[in-house]
């Protein structure tokens, strides 16, 4: 309905500009040329713009970064750059995770009263995510009873999670170790900034302003390298609750399956 309110909307449009166009033919003429030439030049205009502004911001950057010190700027670099590979590689993991549980329980149910536990075993071995481990593991022990699949189901739903919470300690890591080592630049840079004045005998703001400075900027990357992890680390946690939530709530459901699949 969207869809063709807009197609209407923009034939209507169109159709207006057509009947302006023929009740004032040289006038239309006159604007659309003026109008292209416009559009051209503002299109030439903001391109030679946009690359200005993007050369003028990498070297911004750069020269920002060497005027930290490689010593300092480096390894807060590395921080942000190994943290970034863990959450990406997170990420990937979880999205692979990820699976339609209410198809997989629905499939399980069907193949369970057609084929029996084999063919449920099956569902499972050919789904992918940590639901489908789980429901496998359970199944597995359905001839050990009942109280075995509960405790098989519960004891491979904590070694689920523990995988999918593999790597976040490292991403923590990072996230506390870059603003420390910025702050540590920072104060060797202070140092620095008080030896000069120690050395000069004199307190010239000129004298002190630079090192100041190059301090305050490993203390800047170590923030920016910060907040970028954190934002990641919350994302990442935000996915596990979710799919912990539906490892639990799928893990009720087998129970319950194979409870009234017993009676039978």
């Amino acid at each position: 309905m969207k869809k063709l309110f807009l197609i209407l909307s923009v034939a209507l449009f169109a159709m207006g500009t057509v009947s302006a166009f023929a009740q004032e033919p040289e006038a239309a003429a006159a604007v659309e040329e003026t109008t292209a030439v416009a559009e051209a030049t503002a299109a030439e205009t903001a391109v030679a713009e946009t690359e200005i502004a993007g050369e003028s911001m990498h070297h911004v950057l750069m020269q920002k970064f060497l005027e930290g010190g490689w010593g300092w700027m480096l390894p807060v670099l590395l921080c942000l750059v190994i943290g970034l590979a863990v959450a990406i590689e997170r990420i990937l993991y979880l999205s692979l995770s990820t699976i339609n549980s209410k198809k997989l329980i629905d499939a399980v149910e069907k193949a369970l009263y057609t084929g029996g536990i084999d063919a449920a075993k099956d569902v499972c071995r050919d789904t992918r995510g940590p639901i489908a481990s789980i429901y496998y593991q359970g199944l597995d022990r359905y001839e050990q009873g009942l109280d075995a699949v509960e405790k098989a189901v519960v004891s491979y739903g904590s070694v689920q999670t523990g995988q999918m919470e593999s790597g976040l300690s490292w991403i923590g890591l990072f996230i506390a170790l870059a603003p420390m080592l910025g702050f540590m630049g920072t104060v060797v840079g202070m140092i620095g900034a008080f030896d000069a004045i120690q050395a000069a005998g004199d307190i010239s703001p000129t004298l002190v302003a630079g090192g100041i400075k190059v301090a305050l900027l490993t203390t800047l990357m170590g923030l920016i390298a910060a907040v970028i992890l954190q934002l990641f680390y919350n994302y990442i946690v935000s996915k596990i609750d979710s799919l912990v939530n539906d490892m639990e709530d799928s893990s009720i459901t087998l129970m319950d399956i194979l409870t009234a699949y017993n009676k039978k």
